[in-house]
């Protein structure tokens, strides 16, 4: 296909293709932008197929610097700003790359400790442009358009999503979602995030704009949806939890705004409940960084009928479940064009995720129902087993989230030499709140099944999460506790 981003300003030359706090650009004004940027990246030595990481928050030159990487033709490694010193060592030499781009904004954190070649995206402005760039002129759907880490058992997998994946899941999402022109698409999403980096290609495919906002700011989010052109956001459960905790009583989101398209995980009752009394829209879909985020969407039509669902397969997928247990659950897999070329570095473990007929194992539990709607139970790893009994974590802390004072909640099951495992709640809770273990022992007692309450609650200041809303089991099991 031609260069997204030459053919878009091509085409809406004075479309709004991004929005910031207090400027806006249209695609040709966006893309004079990138090309001059690109040109100071090949004065710098930056060439087609180099590896490239880009350490950057959600800021203007961070949004160019990933455009400008693509005209290039350059291998782009999408690097976590929250990670750890650890971690993110581990990912730059994994993968290698010519150099480290750290947009200033983002340069005080714990990169700058590494020992690897790195260059400030401010450093890069201030050379001179080239005579001899011109920018690809095609993009190949086989290529590698960006490598995005994801957390693993062991180490962090880089998983390779090309050109080809990112065009079919945005075709997948817009026979959807019914994209138009007139959409606007809130990113609050990290860049580095599956979900984030996804809006950013979504943008030049569709022709639509992009309102740029850096890290979780609530209330300029809440009042970019009160007060702006937004109409549609990606949002995890719990940022979708926090914005309707601080939005102003008596408030709604504009006129134009169609929904929140929910991602990572499905979301308790109560904020759906909360959300229909608002009529705030939402649209819980399914997906992961290998898959190049959804896969699996509600739409408009079916959001209320099918609530709790993540709704039905897109077009261009394919979602079967196999392996199915005494509760009718089992594992879902996947076959698509949208799933990751490979894992860099790891070709033996991903084709460890494949069936013999080419279907990719996801790693999660569920079901679909008599009309193809997908719902998600949680990961087969995080399953509980009580006895005979299967326990379902996610049923147990949807239903404990609807009480005020939990912040957060996480169901693990302990090892038990009577019944196996037993399941542990994990608590963190609101300022100034109690709650004792008797407390929500008896509220479990009258909404669980008894197998399901969990046997011990402890308090903990935070819960350890990825930067997308994953729970970090492992390091959850590390921290220090109170019982309660």
């Amino acid at each position: 296909m031609e260069n997204w981003l030459v053919k878009r300003a091509k085409l809406d030359p004075d479309k709004v293709a991004l929005i910031l706090e207090h400027a806006d650009f249209t695609f040709k004004e966006l893309n004079v932008c990138v090309q001059l940027f690109a040109s100071k990246l090949f004065t710098s030595g930056i060439r087609k197929n180099d590896p490239v990481a880009l350490f950057s928050d959600n800021c203007f030159n961070g949004y160019v610097a990933i455009l400008a990487l693509q005209q290039l033709g350059a291998r782009t490694i999408i690097l976590d700003t929250e990670l750890s010193f650890d971690s993110l060592n581990y990912q730059i030499h994994d993968c290698k790359p010519k150099t480290i781009l750290i947009s200033d904004s983002a340069s005080t954190k714990e990169i700058i400790k590494i020992d690897w070649s790195q260059t400030l995206i401010s450093d890069v402005l201030s050379l001179n442009k080239s005579a001899d760039y011109t920018p690809v002129s095609e993009f190949d759907n086989n290529q590698v358009a960006a490598i995005l880490y994801t957390p693993n058992d062991n180490n962090d997998i880089g998983v390779m999503l090309t050109y080809g994946n990112f065009f079919f899941s945005a075709m997948g999402t817009s026979l959807n979602l019914g994209i138009s022109k007139q959409d606007i698409w809130v990113l609050t999403m990290p860049l580095f995030n599956a979900l984030g980096f996804s809006v950013i290609m979504r943008s030049l495919i569709y022709g639509i704009g992009v309102y740029l906002i850096d890290g979780f700011d609530i209330n300029q989010i809440n009042k970019v949806l009160i007060n702006e052109r937004a109409t549609i956001i990606s949002l995890t459960p719990p940022m979708l939890r926090d914005l309707l905790n601080t939005l102003p009583k008596g408030k709604s989101y504009n006129p134009k705004f169609r929904c929140v398209f929910l991602g990572y995980g499905s979301v308790d009752n109560w904020t759906i409940l909360r959300c229909n009394m608002l009529d705030i829209p939402v649209l819980q879909s399914y997906g992961m960084t290998d898959t190049t985020s959804n896969i699996a969407a509600l739409n408009f039509n079916d959001a209320e009928a099918k609530a709790g669902s993540c709704g039905q397969p897109f077009f261009t997928e394919q979602i079967r479940i196999t392996d199915i247990n005494q509760d009718n659950i089992g594992c879902i897999e996947v076959k698509s064009p949208t799933i990751a070329i490979g894992y860099l570095n790891k070709r033996q473990l991903y084709q460890s995720r494949f069936t013999k007929d080419g279907f990719f194992k996801t790693g999660d539990m569920g079901y679909l129902d008599e009309d193809n709607f997908l719902y998600l139970k949680g990961r087969k790893s995080e399953l509980i087993y009580r006895g005979n009994k299967i326990i379902y974590p996610r049923e147990i802390e949807n239903i404990y989230r609807s009480i005020n004072g939990i912040v957060d909640i996480c169901i693990a099951g302990i090892d038990n030499n009577l019944e196996k495992q037993v399941p542990v709640a994990y608590i963190e809770l609101k300022q100034n709140a109690y709650l004792s273990g008797a407390t929500l022992e008896e509220f479990g007692r009258h909404n669980l099944i008894d197998y399901q309450v969990p046997t011990e609650f402890r308090l903990v200041e935070k819960i350890p999460k990825t930067t997308s809303g994953k729970i970090l089991h492992t390091k959850l099991f590390e921290m220090k506790y109170k019982i309660l």
